[in-house]
Formats: structure tokens, C-alpha cells, sequence
């Protein structure tokens, strides 16, 4: 394999936006829900969006129906399923079904070369952070943002505020532009596991906070890196662990799952962030919603706590409450996109396109 080292996130190759009439393939690359009986139904109902709402020619990666213990016992094939999209020439985009926990098992059968010189669409969260960072090694662009299985799967009906920012990002090559925060968001699970839930609509909150600005005045610039934030802590030591250089002057974007970390837990990773310097280096933080909101005022604390007072970075633009990751509906977080952060009139503005 080439040598290839990412040392900054302006360095990342962008791949080709996605139209109507697009092939793209679900993968499987951690839990393997899709495949099991009542979950299936799931499934089935995301592809039909996919290919009604959205034109998409939607494919199966050979093992991603498998079910949860096949994929289990068999990373080296989740791996192969995700080398064989990106080999692949007819297919433009290959998405997520779902997370799961161990994704990083993924990790001895990948080939960077592959990624790196067949770059396209790669969308997911959650554990697929780690995915994500495979990207970011191999130099390719990668989106944050829905799963098959949950956001396009959702009940009923797909969250409008989901669809259009997908839209957005992926199949429209003008620069993104300001995020919003919807006004509407939920956390309420729904057992999967039985097919007739898929009629019932998911009780939605009103947002009641909005963007909010922990830290920070004036104007900063960025690229984004960033996902989930225990799935981050994974990753320390590893070899997807980024240069020190590609965390220089970016703007790091977090989330938690829902797992719901305690702020003692939370605290506890961001303190190892700070030991191994990254709070130095970058120019700005966005914070997703937490999971449930709970912790929502603990891990505000925590992150004014350990940014700002023991790392010393007393400036540091810190922005709360985005729509990313475990909430619904969410954002789409194209990796590597010039970001711009208002402090005063707390605003997100992505630069530019995360397509070509």
C-alpha cells in the first residue's frame, strides 16, 4: 500500500455528488440488524425511499442482510463488503445501514489505497465514526449523517428537516450554507422488532434552547472533523489516529450516543483530548444535542470545565446543541468543509460543498 499520510483536512479528495438514478450500496459494517427477522421490514421500507423520494438504485452489499451474528463472527467479510463498494465503478454511494460497537474489528482487512484511489459518497454515524476515520486516512471526504436503517427508515414518514439537509449536502453542489436547528426534535425509541411499529410516529419535543454559544466572541474558520465521541476515544493509539497537524486550526464537531456517557465519562475523554493536545490546536467546538437531552446543563459543565478552565483555552468558541448524530432529525456533517462559527449571533455557516 502507498504511504500516504493526511496532514491536513484541505488535503482530503472530494467525491462526486449524487443524482436520480445513482447506484448506491448498503453496507453492514458493525451490528447486523438489517438482516434479522422483523428488523428486515426496516430495511425493505428505507430502500423503497430511497428509490422512490430519492431515485436512487439502491443495492446489497453480499454479506449486509447476513443478520447480527454472521457479521459478528465476521469482520473480515463486513470489511470486504466495504472495499467491494468502493471497487465497485457502477456504484456512486455506499451508505450505512446502522452502527453498532464494533466496527473497529474492521480494521486488519481495510486498504486505504482502495479508498483513496476509488473516492465516492460514504454517509453514516454513530460507530461508523470509525469508518469515517478510515476515510480520513485514506484522504477521502466523507458525511456525517443518516443511516438506513433509522433516519431513512424512520417511522412513517422521513423527517423533512433530515431529508432536505441531506439533499443539501450530497446532491447539490453549491456551498452549504447556514444550519438551522429544527424546531422539532425527538429520542423515543420504538421497539424495531416488531413490524407494525413502523405505523406509529414517533412523539416530537419543541426545541426549546436553540443554538446556543458556551464560549467564545467574534468570528472563526475551520474544517470539520469530528463524530462520535466515545467512538473517538476507541480510536487512540491506533493507526487511524490523525496527525497531530490535521487537528491544526480545525473546528472539532461531537456528539454522544445513546449510551448516554456520564458527565464523570465525558469528562474523562475530554480531558485525554486535552492531555494529547488537540484543544490546542483547533479553532472552534460544535456540540451535538444530547441524547434524551439528558445531561443536557452536565456535559455543558463539563466541556467549560476542561476546555476553558484546566486546558487553559479561555477563548475558544464552544457552540451547543446542534442537530447532529443520536438526535432526530439531524444534520449531514460533510468531513473536511470550510466551516465558520458567529459566536455573537450564533451561527454555523459551511462554507463550501462537500461534493465535486
Amino acid at each position: 500500500m502507498a504511504n500516504f499520510i493526511l496532514n491536513a483536512l484541505d488535503e482530503l479528495i472530494r467525491p462526486s455528488g449524487l443524482k436520480r438514478g445513482d447506484k448506491i450500496m448498503a453496507v453492514s459494517l458493525s451490528w447486523g440488524g438489517a438482516g434479522e427477522p422483523g428488523i428486515i421490514q426496516r430495511y425493505k421500507l428505507a430502500k423503497n425511499r430511497l428509490e422512490t423520494e430519492f431515485g436512487f438504485i439502491v443495492l446489497e452489499a453480499e454479506h449486509a442482510l447476513k443478520g447480527s451474528r454472521f457479521l459478528y463472527d465476521h469482520p473480515e467479510l463486513r470489511a470486504k463488503d466495504f472495499m467491494d463498494a468502493f471497487l465497485n465503478p457502477e456504484i456512486k454511494g455506499i451508505f450505512s445501514c446502522i452502527g453498532g460497537d464494533d466496527t473497529l474489528r474492521l480494521l486488519p482487512y481495510i486498504d486505504f489505497d482502495v479508498i483513496r484511489n476509488n473516492p465516492k459518497v460514504f454517509l453514516g454515524y454513530s460507530d461508523t465514526t470509525v469508518n469515517h476515520f478510515m476515510c480520513l486516512k485514506a484522504g477521502l471526504a466523507s458525511f456525517y449523517g443518516p443511516a438506513i436503517l433509522s433516519e431513512f427508515g424512520e417511522n412513517v414518514k422521513m423527517h423533512a428537516f433530515t431529508k432536505d439537509n441531506f439533499i443539501k449536502a450530497l446532491m447539490d453542489k453549491s456551498p452549504i450554507g447556514k444550519l438551522e436547528v429544527s424546531d422539532q426534535w425527538t429520542s423515543e425509541r420504538i421497539e424495531w422488532t416488531n413490524p407494525e411499529n413502523l405505523n406509529i410516529l414517533r412523539t416530537m419535543n419543541f426545541e426549546a434552547h436553540g443554538i446556543m454559544c458556551l464560549n467564545g466572541t467574534g468570528q472563526v474558520k475551520g474544517r470539520l472533523i469530528g463524530g462520535c465521541v466515545e467512538v473517538i476515544d476507541w480510536l487512540r493509539g491506533t493507526e487511524l489516529w490523525p496527525a497531530a497537524s490535521v487537528f491544526q486550526d480545525a473546528i472539532l464537531f461531537l456528539e454522544t450516543s445513546e449510551e448516554m456517557p456520564t458527565p464523570d465519562n465525558f469528562r474523562y475523554m475530554l480531558r485525554c483530548f486535552a492531555a494529547i493536545g488537540i484543544f490546542d490546536k483547533i479553532n472552534g467546538i460544535i456540540m451535538g444535542k444530547p441524547y434524551h437531552e439528558k445531561y443536557f446543563e452536565a456535559y455543558q459543565e463539563c466541556l467549560l470545565d476542561v476546555v476553558v478552565h484546566e486546558a487553559g483555552r479561555k477563548a475558544l468558541p464552544i457552540i451547543y446543541n446542534i442537530n447532529i448524530g443520536h438526535t432526530a432529525p439531524m444534520l449531514t456533517f460533510p468531513i473536511g468543509v470550510l466551516v465558520s462559527i458567529d459566536c455573537d449571533n450564533k451561527t454555523i455557516e459551511l462554507l463550501e460543498s462537500g461534493i465535486i
